[in-house]
C-alpha cells in the first residue's frame, strides 16, 4: 500500500516536508481557489485545473474574482512563484497530483432535477490518470449516494480499489456567498471516510492548514445527508427572516430594530436575496426526499420563499422610482456591491435590464475591471453614481457602510432614491431620499 495512505502527522509537520507532495484541484471554482490558496501557503505544490480555457486563462494571469483583494493579490503572487500553476489538461494534472480534490458541483438544471454529468465526466477523467496509491477528496456538493457514484466511477476507470489502491474521502462543506481564505483555516474541517487508511491520510493532509481539530466521519451517507440538513436549516431560517422582514415593511416597521430587541430568539440569519446560497443543497435535498418518497414541506416552502425575493427586491427599486415620479423603464440604477455571475445578486441584475433599466455598477472588493462574465464595470464610486436616478446597495462591504449620501445625492438626478437591500444604511439619514430597505419599508425624507 502507498506511504500516502499510512502517512504520519510528522511526515507533513514543516513546509519542507509537504514541499515532497503535489495538490491538485479539478474546477477552478472559487471555493476550489482558496484550498489552492491554503494548501500553497503551508508549502504544497499545487495545480487547479479546470476544462474551461477561459477560466484557466484567467487563472494563470491571477484575475479571479474571489471576493477579497488580499486573497487576490496573494493568488497573483503564488502565481508569478508558480507556486500554484493553472491547466485544462486534467489527465496530466492528475497523474502529477499525490492528492486530487474534486470540486466540480452536481448543478440543478431548469426542471430543478440534480444534473451531475460534469461531475461524473470529471471523475472519469481522474480515474482515467489516477496512479496508485493517490488520495482522491471530493469536495462538492453530494447528496444521498454521490460518493459511492464516485467510487465506482473512479474504479472503473483506473482499474483500481478505493481503501486499498487509493484513498477516497469526502469534505462536507456548506458554502458561504463570499468566502475567505480565513474561513478555510479558522473553520473545522470535516472529513468522511469509510476506511482507516483514507480517513488517516485526508485528515493529516487537511490538518496542515486548518487551526482546529478535524472532525472525523466514519460513515460517508451520514456525512452527505448531514450538510444538506444543514443547508436546508440555514434556508428555512433564512426564509423565516424574508418572510418578517417583508411583514415589517408592510406594517411600516423596522425589522433590524424589532431583532436588536430579542436578538438570540429573532435573528439567526438576516433577510436576503442571496437564494443561490443555498440553492443547488435544497434541491438535491428535495429529490433524494422524492426518491425515498418523503415529502418534505418545510424545506420547500423555504425555497420558494427564498426564490421570491429577488422578484421582491426588484419590485422595491420599481416602488422607490415611482415614488420620484420616475419608471423603472427608462432609469438609470447605480449598482453598489457584488453581482457575481451565478449569483442572487446577478439574476436582479438581469431583471432590471429587462425591464429596461440602464445599470451601471461598482463593486469596492473587484480588483478588475470586469467581471468574468464580460461586463464593464466602473472604476470609482462617483463614476457609478454620477447622473443616476437611484442606487441599490446589493451587498454588504464596510466600504458601503460608510457611504458620504449628501456628496453622493449631489451628483444624482433629482428626485432620487436608494435601495438598501443589506442594511447597510439607516434610513433616518436618508435626507433627500427616497428610500426603501428590505425589512425597513418606505422611508421619505
Amino acid at each position: 500500500m502507498s506511504p500516502l495512505l499510512h502517512l504520519k502527522p510528522e511526515e507533513v509537520d514543516t513546509p519542507e516536508k509537504r514541499a515532497k507532495y503535489s495538490v491538485t484541484l479539478v474546477g477552478c471554482g472559487q471555493k476550489a481557489i482558496f484550498y489552492a490558496l491554503a494548501f500553497a501557503e503551508a508549502g504544497f505544490k499545487v495545480t487547479c485545473a479546470d476544462a474551461d480555457q477561459s477560466v484557466v486563462k484567467r487563472l494563470s494571469k491571477g484575475n479571479m474574482q474571489l471576493g477579497d483583494p488580499q486573497a487576490e493579490s496573494l493568488l497573483k503572487s503564488l502565481i508569478r512563484k508558480e507556486q500554484v500553476k493553472a491547466t485544462n489538461d486534467l489527465k496530466a494534472a492528475t497523474l502529477a497530483g499525490d492528492i486530487v480534490i474534486v470540486t466540480v458541483n452536481a448543478k440543478i438544471d431548469e426542471k430543478k432535477n440534480s444534473d451531475c454529468s460534469e461531475m461524473e465526466s470529471a471523475c472519469k477523467q481522474v480515474g482515467a490518470a489516477l496512479k496508485k496509491g493517490s488520495l482522491v477528496v471530493y469536495a462538492g456538493i453530494a447528496g444521498l449516494g454521490c460518493i459511492e457514484n464516485i467510487k465506482e466511477t473512479v474504479e472503473n476507470t483506473s482499474g483500481l480499489k478505493a481503501g486499498e489502491d487509493f484513498g477516497l474521502a469526502y469534505i462536507p462543506t456548506v458554502d458561504s456567498t463570499r468566502n475567505s481564505p480565513h474561513q478555510v483555516e479558522d473553520k473545522e474541517i470535516a472529513v468522511a471516510a469509510n476506511d482507516k487508511f483514507s480517513m488517516n491520510a485526508t485528515e493529516n493532509i487537511f490538518q496542515t492548514i486548518s487551526k482546529k481539530n478535524i472532525k472525523k466521519i466514519a460513515n460517508i451517507k451520514t456525512a452527505e445527508i448531514a450538510m444538506l440538513f444543514a443547508v436546508a436549516k440555514r434556508d428555512v431560517n433564512e426564509a423565516l427572516a424574508n418572510e418578517m422582514a417583508m411583514f415589517c415593511e408592510t406594517a411600516g416597521l423596522d425589522y433590524l430594530e424589532i431583532v436588536k430587541l430579542f436578538e438570540k430568539e429573532i435573528c439567526e440569519t438576516m433577510p436576503t436575496i442571496s437564494e443561490e446560497t443555498n440553492r443547488n443543497e435544497a434541491y438535491i435535498l428535495l429529490e433524494n426526499a422524492e426518491n425515498l418518497d418523503v415529502k418534505l414541506r418545510l424545506p420547500l416552502l423555504a425555497r420558494q420563499v427564498n426564490e421570491d425575493m429577488v422578484r421582491h427586491a426588484a419590485n422595491l427599486t420599481h416602488d422607490a422610482l415611482r415614488d420620484c415620479g420616475k419608471t423603472l423603464r427608462r432609469a438609470k440604477v447605480a449598482l453598489l456591491g457584488s453581482a457575481e455571475p451565478g449569483t442572487a445578486a446577478a439574476i436582479f441584475v438581469e431583471l432590471l435590464k429587462a425591464k429596461g433599466a440602464k445599470v451601471s455598477r461598482y463593486d469596492p472588493d473587484c480588483s478588475s475591471a470586469e467581471y468574468s462574465d464580460g461586463e464593464s464595470i466602473k472604476k470609482t464610486l462617483n463614476e457609478t453614481v454620477e447622473g443616476t436616478d437611484c442606487i441599490v446597495i446589493l451587498s454588504g462591504q464596510e466600504h458601503l457602510k460608510r457611504l458620504n449620501l449628501k456628496k453622493l445625492r449631489a451628483i444624482m438626478k433629482s428626485p432620487a432614491a436608494i435601495v438598501d437591500l443589506v442594511g447597510a444604511v439607516e434610513p433616518e439619514k436618508m435626507v433627500g431620499f427616497n428610500y426603501r430597505g428590505l425589512g425597513r419599508g418606505a422611508w421619505n425624507k
